[in-house]
Formats: C-alpha cells, structure tokens, sequence
C-alpha cells in the first residue's frame, strides 16, 4: 500500500514537470537559508565548549559606572593588581590566569649567530601568561611543557606557527627569537593546532616575566586599566559565579581611592564569544539579539517556502479535480486522498532537501569569507545537520503539504467532475491572497531592514570623524632603544621624500578602541577625577597631520618628557568648567609623580567608533620608548603608489631587522563597522531569497487566477475588452494586496530598527523615502512577476475558453 502511494506521487510529480521544479526551487532555497543559519549559529555556539571545566571558568571584567547618566558598561582590561590581590583574598579560586594580548607584534627568528634568519609580522594571536593559563583550559602540547612559563623569556608557540618560523616544529624547541626588537625569548613547548572554534587563537604564548608585561604585573595602580590586560580563573566546584562577582566588588572597593565606584565582575567562559561590548581575542562576538534576530529570519524565510507550495499546490487545483472526482466515485475515501497528497508533498520535499545541500556546499564557502570564519561543507557533515534536516524535512511536509490535502480530498465529486473549486474562508476572503500578504510583509520588511542598515553603515563611512584620514598611512617602529634612537633620523630621511606632506610619531591612532584609560588629580585637587579618560601619547606634529583643531590655548611643545598636556572639549565639560580658556595652565598629575599644565584645548572629534559618545581624553608627551610605536604620515594624493614603496626602502635601511607594514588610516576606521557590513551583506542576500520566494508565491496565485477566471477573460474579449484593458484589472488585484502587505510591514519595521540603531550614539533618522524605495521595489518586482501569466490570459483565444459553454 505505502510503495502505490509513492509510486503515484512519483508519476503525478513527473507529469507536471514545471510545477515540481517551481516547488523544488521553492522549497529548496527557503531549506537552504535555514540550513545556512543553523550552521552559523551552530558554529558561533560550539566556541570554546570542548574545555572540560568550562562550567567553571570565569572572565574578568571592569564594570565602568558613568557619573553623569548613571550608565553602565562593561570593559575586558582590568587593573594590574587585581590577579594576585584575588589570590589573597580567595584562596580558594583554583587556578587565576593573568594574560596579556598583544596587536601589531614582530617577531625575528635568530640563527646560530644570533643575528636576524627571518622576521614575521603577528597582527594578533601574541600573548602573555603564566601556566595556569594551561591548567584552565585544554590546549595540549605536542612537545615541552607548560611549566617552563614560570621562567622569564620562555615561551611556548603553536605547531603552525613553528611550521612557519622553523619549516617543522621539531626544529623549533629550544631555538631563540626576540619579539619586538627588544626581548630574546626561548622556545620551551609547541602547541597542539588550536581548534579553529577558539577564541584563543594562539601563536606565541611568553611568560609575563618578559618584557614590558613584568612591569606592568609590578603596578599598584589599582584605579587604572588596559583593554590589552585581561585575567580568567577557575572556580572549585561548589563555588558559584555570583560568589565571585560579591568578592571581586569587595576586593576592589576597598583597594580604589578617591571614591571610585567602578568594579570588577565575573563573567562565565560560555557567555564570552556573545559579549559584543567587552569583546574578545578572536574579534568574532556575535550577540544573543543577533542569532535570535537570524532563527527569526530563517523561520519566515521556511514559511514563506512553504506558503508558496500551499499556493501552487492550491493552483493546480483545477488540473486535479477530476482526478480527486473519480477516484472518490470508485470508492477512494478522503484520508487515502490526503495519505496521498502528503506522500507527494513529501517525495518533493525530499527532493528541495537534497538542492538545499547542493546550495548550502556552494553558499557555506562564500559565506564563511564574507564573515571572515572557517566555514567549510565539512560542516554540513555533522550529526546536528542530519537532525535538522530529518526535523526540517518532517516540520516541511506537514506545514506545506498538510492544508492542500484538506483541500484537495476534500472535494465534492460531482463538482469536482466539473470544475467548480472555490477555496475560501468563512468570510468570503482568498488564503491564497492572504497568504500571499504574509510573504511580502516579510519580504517588505527585510528589504527595509537593509535598507536602513546600509543606509547606516554609509553613514559611518561619509561622515566625519573630526580630524583628517586619507591618504595617512600607520607605519609602527620598534620599541628597544638602539631604534629608538633612530626617529630623528627617520624624520629627516621621511621628511625629505618626496610625496610626504608631514610625518608625527603617537601611541596610537585619533580613533580606537584599543586605548589607555585612567583617573587623575586636576588642579591640585586632592581626589582623582570620579571618571576615567583616554590618554594618548603624542608629539608636536600630531594635530597637524590630523588637522585637529585647537579651540583655545596652543599646542605642545616638542619634549621628550611629560609636561604639558591637551585636552579636548568634552573632558572640559566634565570637569564642569564653563569654557575652554578656564582649564588653560591648569596643573594636572598623574600617579605620584608625573605631572604638567593644560597648554590646549582641541575640539572633539569622535575618538572611538560611532557606536559611542565621544570620550574624555588627555595628550601628552614622554619618551619614545615608553608608549610610542606608530608613525603617522600624510602622503599626497597622486603621488601614494610611488611614496609607498620609498617608504620601504627607508624602513629598510633604519630597521633593518623590522617587517615594514603599513595601514591606512581610513581603512582602519573603517574596521570598526566590519561586522556590521559583514551583516548587511548576508541580509542582502536574505531579502534576496524572500524576494525571490515571494514572487513564486505571486506566480502561484496568478496562475489560479488565470485558470479560475479563463471564461471571464473570454467573456470581457468577446465584449470588446483590450489586452491592456484586462492585463490592468487583474494586475490592480496583485497591487493592492503588495500595498496591504507594505503597510503592515512599514510600521513593524519601523520599531524594530528604531530599537536596533539605538545600540549607537551616533545614527541616521529613518526617513520616508526608505519606506517608497522598498515599497516601490515590491510593486515592480511583483508586476514584472505576474506580467507573463496575465498577458498570457489576456491573449488566450476566447472560442477556446467559451467553447464548453
């Protein structure tokens, strides 16, 4: 009995080619994006849960409480006492892991002689630690040990990254590199590869004995953090969180000065990959709101899928009336009829998920380079992917196929026999057409979602930031103090190329989100400031090149030493003077000693992303080697293709042992809206597929139409109609179902993006212009839809039509 049920479906199927490949089509792209989605978010899940005491683990972070709006928000650097002040005071925490992540590192292989074999250029992945790092989470070695990080310039790298440096891993123990130019560092152990699903994406792991991290680990400074100083513990079993959290606020409240109200808290290992305000090491957080705003997404995305095959199946109504007739008047009763229809159903879903597979190993590739992940077909291997997909396949048949098997078996024989279909609610009103309202509602409010994202995005990117960023390249130098020794004469041989309008050394760029924050004592003010500000360290040349604008006072005098200071407008505002004059020779001290005056104030210009208000902030001066590392030079426009390659051949002749990059500055501003464009671009091609699903749908119903209404288009031709004449009437029915959807998508939307671009300070109004543009789209694409059947209906010979009349 079951084989005659797929037997005939398989003969149904393969008689109504069109139908089938319409509904394959369908049906595969709306499982496909599905698929897609629950791969993504499988993958974003699995990060960093095949550490055995993950449950137990434990992030550190700084809980900022602002002092004006009583905001909160959370950061990952933390002050440099706090690990072992915690080791005091919680004896009982397993294991406290300080760690430093470094940006922009050089690495040099020595040879015998121990001078430069090779150099290497780490924009990420150099950290330091100490080995209980490694009793916290499981990256096994191949060869070494861990223990060895107890010593001072020792440091264990990954099996890649030996590959790399030594050509194989074997040949990398016990070899010497130096990291920055300044620190000789052994090689002690050699990583086991690092699973691709880690935050922690090691390279070179050094003990924090080494370099300028020892220093740091010495500071007492309890009222100061940095984004690059992080910890994470490991708690016993019978100790909780929130325990955790009770003791660090302790612990800090007592050791801060001045009042301070920021603290410390605990944040479980599970919830790091999804903090897209603190962020992580691998810099791919993707946020609780965004994966259910992706399952919310896929799911109307499968139900418009499915509303397209309830609209064609419903449509081929007619074609299959007579069938459902005489095989109920040769005694076939309704639930053999729906049994039937739903093994139809099925063998077509089967087929769409075979296509879904197809499109999700072609799309998987594209996807994982546009989101900068490892996302391979392999993926689509898993055990999970099979569930879904037996689930998928199940939910599919049961949501598409099981309203036309009501329908279709449910059909009078004797009107069946004779064509006389009407499938309607209680009130008289099409599903079909209410189905299709349901698709371009959320067809229309995906293509306004992108709209507005993009919208947004082209915002950040044309909007000024206050200070001057193209045609500026970012050259770091090295830090040790035989090349620091060389800047003047790297001024003067930059300075002297032709194509190089200025040239300023600083700590770092005008806008980052990788800054120093710290408290201080304002005009002999007994008490630190209650707020923290940005400091950067810059020289005389640092506001010309960025052409930043002073509002009062001058700039700084060249020095190699800490003595005077800018401040820009909005740290003036919070030390609630009146104008800018009034913080003019102002003294203002930092820890114990270091101490200027205020020679300028600079207009604010936004000194991290647009998604936050512009910062407080302090310039100054110091020596070179103590927080220097960047050149800032301004090419002119028509001259960076030959400037560029001078510029390294200089760096070549200064640092000879250095790997010369550089960076743009305007494409580094722009990296900080990379996951949003990464996103918008998915959602392009999500609102892509709904689109495109939608108009299956609109063909669905405009092919019904077109059976349904045959005689009367011959009737209205034989009265004298026009082919345009019809083609309009039947296409204002489509308009104004467009119409219905779009203004119960606008207003829906609306909301929603109104809460989504609260997430930054700084955003655009959504203006009506967005909504016609996507309104507009909606009624060309679903006209240019329909067209074809309609004038196919228009021009059918009405003697043909008429002729059983």
């Amino acid at each position: 009995m079951l084989s005659n049920f797929f037997k005939t479906a398989w003969r149904n199927i393969t008689r109504q080619k069109s139908y089938t490949l319409i509904n394959i089509i369908g049906l595969g792209s709306g499982i496909a994006v599905c698929l897609l989605i629950f791969v993504l978010i499988q993958f974003h899940s699995s990060f960093d849960s095949f550490h055995t005491k993950k449950d137990r683990i434990y992030r550190l972070l700084t809980e900022y409480h602002h002092a004006d709006t009583k905001d909160v928000f959370y950061g990952s650097g933390i002050s440099a006492p706090i690990p072992q002040g915690l080791r005091i005071d919680m004896p009982s925490v397993q294991e406290i892991a300080p760690v430093f992540n470094n940006f922009d590192d050089q690495i040099q292989v020595l040879n015998a002689a121990g001078q430069t074999d090779k150099k290497f250029k780490e924009t990420s992945g150099i950290f330091a630690t100490t080995p209980a790092f490694f009793k916290i989470f499981d990256f096994p070695l191949v060869a070494g040990t861990t223990a060895s990080l107890k010593y001072p310039n020792t440091a264990i790298i990954s099996q890649e990254t030996a590959e790399k440096y030594f050509g194989n891993w074997q040949n990398a123990m016990g070899k010497t590199m130096k990291w920055n130019n300044t620190d000789l560092v052994k090689i002690t152990g050699i990583l086991a590869p690092i699973p691709k699903n880690s935050d922690f994406q090691l390279k070179v792991v050094m003990s924090v004995g080494t370099g300028y991290t020892a220093k740091y680990m010495q500071s007492k400074d309890w009222n100061s953090t940095s984004t690059n100083f992080g910890c994470y513990v490991l708690l016993p079993p019978n100790v909780t969180g929130a325990y955790l959290t009770s003791r660090l606020r302790a612990l800090v409240k007592k050791n801060h000065t001045d009042g301070i109200t920021d603290s410390e808290v605990a944040q479980p290992l599970k919830d790091v990959h999804f903090d897209t305000q603190s962020g992580n090491y691998s810099g791919k957080s993707i946020s609780p709101q965004m994966i259910r705003m992706l399952w919310l997404i896929a799911s109307f995305i499968l139900i418009i899928a499915c509303v397209n095959f309830i609209n064609l199946a419903t449509a081929q109504a007619v074609n299959r009336a007579k069938e459902v007739g005489i095989r109920k008047v040769l005694g076939g009763n309704r639930g053999q009829l729906q049994i039937q229809f739903l093994t139809e159903t099925l063998v077509i879903v089967l087929a769409s998920v075979i296509v879904s597979l197809g499109i999700s190993a072609i799309a998987i590739p594209f996807i994982g380079r546009v989101l900068e992940l490892p996302l391979t077909a392999g993926l689509l291997l898993q055990f999970k992917v099979a569930a879904f997909l037996i689930a998928a396949t199940i939910c599919v048949t049961l949501i598409a196929g099981f309203y036309p098997s009501i329908v279709l078996s449910g059909f009078n024989p004797i009107n069946a026999l004779k064509s006389k279909l009407a499938v309607k609610t209680a009130k008289g009103i099409s599903l079909r057409r209410g189905l299709v309202v349901f698709q371009f509602i959320i067809a229309q409010g995906l293509i306004i979602c992108t709209l507005i994202i993009v919208k947004q995005m082209h915002y950040f990117s044309s909007t000024s930031m206050g200070f001057a960023k193209d045609a500026i390249v970012n050259v770091p130098f090295p830090q040790d103090s035989a090349s620091v020794s060389k800047l003047t004469y790297l001024r003067q041989k930059v300075g002297g190329l032709k194509g190089v309008e200025k040239m300023s050394i600083s700590s770092d760029l005008p806008a980052s989100e990788n800054t120093n924050w710290g408290m201080f004592n304002f005009d002999h003010a007994l008490k630190q400031t209650d707020f923290y500000s940005i400091f950067k360290l810059v020289d005389n040349q640092y506001l010309d090149t960025y052409q930043i604008k002073l509002v009062a006072g001058r700039d700084l005098m060249a020095s190699d030493t800490l003595k005077e200071f800018l401040i820009n407008e909005a740290l003036v505002q919070k030390l609630g003077l009146h104008h800018p004059e009034d913080a003019l020779n102002k003294e203002i001290k930092l820890g114990e000693h270091a101490k200027g005056i205020v020679v300028g104030v600079i207009k604010n210009f936004h000194n991290r992303s647009f998604k936050n208000e512009t910062a407080p902030m302090l310039m100054t001066t110091m020596k070179p080697k103590w927080g220097y590392h960047l050149t800032n030079i301004k090419l002119s426009a028509n001259s960076i293709a030959t400037t560029l390659p001078a510029l390294e051949k200089i760096w070549g002749e200064v640092y000879p042992d250095y790997t010369f990059e550089y960076h743009f500055v305007d494409e580094q501003m722009a990296q900080f809206y990379k996951q949003e464009n990464q996103l918008a671009s998915i959602y392009t091609w999500f609102a892509a597929v709904a689109i495109l699903l939608s108009c299956l749908g609109l063909y669905g119903l405009a092919s019904f139409m077109a059976v349904q209404r045959i005689k009367e288009v011959g009737i209205r031709k034989v009265l004298g109609a026009s082919v345009s004449g019809i083609v309009f009437l039947f296409s204002k029915e489509f308009v104004m179902l467009i119409v219905i959807g779009f203004v119960i998508a606008s207003p829906i939307t609306w909301y929603l993006m109104q809460k989504w671009l609260q997430d930054y300070t700084y955003r655009i109004n959504i203006r009506w212009d967005i909504f016609v543009l996507s309104g507009g789209m909606a009624v060309f694409i679903a006209l240019a839809t329909v067209s074809f059947q309609l004038i196919k209906a228009a021009l059918a010979n009405p003697v043909k039509s008429l002729r059983s009349e």
